[in-house]
């Protein structure tokens, strides 16, 4: 288990998906469990689930990141239960499809919301206290777009590759401090991201996918080691290097798995 057993590790997006899959990992570990999300009877669930199963605390904390004041009252909810935080997983996020001239402006501007102003927004409130206890990890979820531009998912890809330069530089801020960041880039994971992002036509959202748990225990297992980087799946791997060798090719077989199969 990462962190002191008085603690509690924050999960957020944990309805489903990684997040849901990664609050597992966590309560399996013996971790007491901040789970945030919208929808309360999916995280009721998850409670009973968790505490019945692994005898840990699960605290349910029902909010949409969408909302710019969420990540403020989630902080001062829990300062105000005395609740310490040392391990924070930014997990939440949701894409946009099409081509940008046409994709809904609202929706976008929700997305940037949740991908990332909420992410640093949680960041800069709880981490000070981990700097300050000399102690303390922080998990965030981008994508294997980080690293391949995604035609028809151009805004999506933007926010999942400024999680990455964030991670990456604060991760070298945070040195000597005891406080490690991670980055999880997941390439094709069966979760509610297609169905969500109206996806579910296209060559992507028919192919294999890697499921939330294994994704999930490979980013946690990093997480334990202070890992900065942790794609899982070998063939992902091989993909994040041929975008950094033959980057056209890659875009366009990306926006080849992004069209109508």
């Amino acid at each position: 288990m990462i962190g002191s057993k008085d603690s509690y590790a924050l999960v957020t997006g944990a309805s489903t998906g990684i997040g849901n899959a990664l609050a597992r990992v966590l309560a399996k570990d013996g971790k007491n469990v901040v789970v945030v999300a919208r929808s309360r009877d999916k995280l009721d669930e998850l409670k009973a689930e968790l505490e019945n199963n692994y005898g840990t605390i699960v605290r349910v904390l029902p909010k949409d990141l969408c909302d710019p004041k969420a990540p403020q009252e989630i902080y001062s909810e829990l300062e105000k239960e005395g609740i310490r935080i040392d391990v924070l997983v930014n997990n939440a996020g949701f894409g946009v499809y099409g081509k940008f001239y046409e994709t809904d402006l609202q929706k976008e501007l929700e997305m940037i919301q949740v991908n990332v102003i909420s992410l640093i927004h949680l960041t800069k409130l709880f981490l000070k206290k981990m700097v300050e206890n000399r102690s303390g990890s922080i998990l965030n979820v981008s994508s294997l777009c980080a690293f391949i531009p995604g035609p028809l998912e151009s805004m999506y890809c933007g926010t999942k590759a400024l999680v990455r330069w964030f991670s990456e530089a604060l991760a070298n801020e945070l040195k000597g401090t005891g406080v490690t960041v991670t980055c999880l880039y997941p390439g094709l994971v069966t979760t509610q991201f297609h169905k969500r992002a109206n996806m579910e036509h296209t060559r992507a959202a028919n192919r294999k996918m890697m499921d939330a748990d294994t994704c999930a225990e490979a980013a946690y297992k990093a997480l334990k080691k202070g890992k900065l980087t942790v794609i899982p799946g070998w063939e992902y791997k091989v993909g994040v290097i041929l975008a950094r060798v033959v980057p056209g090719i890659m875009i366009r077989m990306t926006r080849y798995q992004h069209e109508p199969a």
